[in-house]
């Protein structure tokens, strides 16, 4: 379990840090400047060295953060609201946002409903952003809480700064499956599982239908990149979960096929990176993501 954890940490940091050179950047236009291959190892991106990770993992570290205080100085002190301790992390995140060192392409949608100063909740929505700034930060989640809760707490974690319901129930269920990943449930039982908490909430359809795609593509013997254009591009949620539920289901035994897979896209490939990677991570364990991989990951801070 201990290597399942790190490897979902680890994997969402190397999958972020190697999509995100790529994230702007159509198909054709990463073949034409990496070879027909697409990229394969870290690059610079953004006037940071190679190997730098995103907003996806500073916030996603702070979804851990957040947990964890929760579980320690939510029971000590008798309250018990995770949503409010993640908040909490994600609002000093917002302050290192003012060091340029720091600022990794943050979302506009996380920036704007964070200055608000309003925490967005299911039943209070801040807006009604469905963009995938949601999904990409609670995998942690999974690692926090046991199913059921897993789903209900990643949920409240994106509902935070995204609205819509396309926006955090996409969160809610990547949450549920990691909760299951994490306790050796094999991936396509966990899948199924995972969105049994989904079906008959209020909005879930669009997050149904594109999930269900995802999982129909990988049955297919449809290459990745035509598969992948069929799901979206990933900058919404259930786009993002939909296209890494596809590349870990399709490369379930293989983490760097699975995440170079997920970034060799038109679309929001640092998320879709970072996604796979703690999807794959989990599963199959910190030992599965190539060891240069982990050396390599770096912050321009350290």
């Amino acid at each position: 379990m201990e290597k399942r954890y790190k490897g979902c940490l680890f994997g969402l940091a190397v999958g972020d840090a190697l999509g995100a050179p790529v994230e702007f950047l159509t198909l054709p236009q990463i073949k034409r400047k990496y070879g027909g291959g697409g990229i394969k190892d870290f690059d610079s991106w953004g006037g940071f060295p190679a190997g730098t990770y995103t907003d996806d993992t500073q916030m996603s570290l702070a979804t851990a953060a957040g947990c964890i205080g929760a579980w320690k100085r939510g029971m000590e002190k008798g309250i018990w609201h995770p949503p409010s301790f993640v908040n909490l992390k994600y609002l000093e995140w917002l302050e290192t946002q003012s060091d340029p060192r720091q600022v990794r392409a943050p979302g506009n949608t996380c920036l704007s409903a964070l200055r608000s100063g309003k925490m967005g909740t299911v039943d209070e929505p801040v807006n009604n952003s469905k963009g995938c700034g949601g999904v990409m930060r609670t995998a942690p989640a999974g690692l926090a809480f046991p199913p059921g809760q897993a789903f209900e707490q990643g949920a409240a974690f994106a509902a935070i700064t995204h609205g819509h319901p396309s926006g955090y129930l996409p969160a809610g269920v990547l949450a549920e499956l990691i909760a299951h990943l994490v306790r050796g449930i094999d991936l396509e039982k966990a899948a199924g599982l995972s969105l049994i908490p989904l079906r008959g909430a209020k909005g879930y359809q669009e997050t149904m239908d594109c999930l269900e795609k995802a999982k129909e593509l990988a049955q297919s013997s449809l290459a990745a990149p035509q598969a992948i254009e069929k799901i979206g591009e990933g900058w919404v949620g259930e786009e993002a979960l939909g296209i890494s539920l596809y590349c870990s289901l399709k490369f379930r035994n293989d983490w760097a096929g699975g995440v170079l897979a997920s970034v060799n896209h038109s679309g929001d490939s640092d998320s879709t990176g970072s996604i796979t990677g703690a999807i794959l991570g989990t599963l199959l364990g910190l030992e599965a993501i190539p060891v240069t991989g982990c050396r390599e990951l770096r912050t321009p801070l350290t």
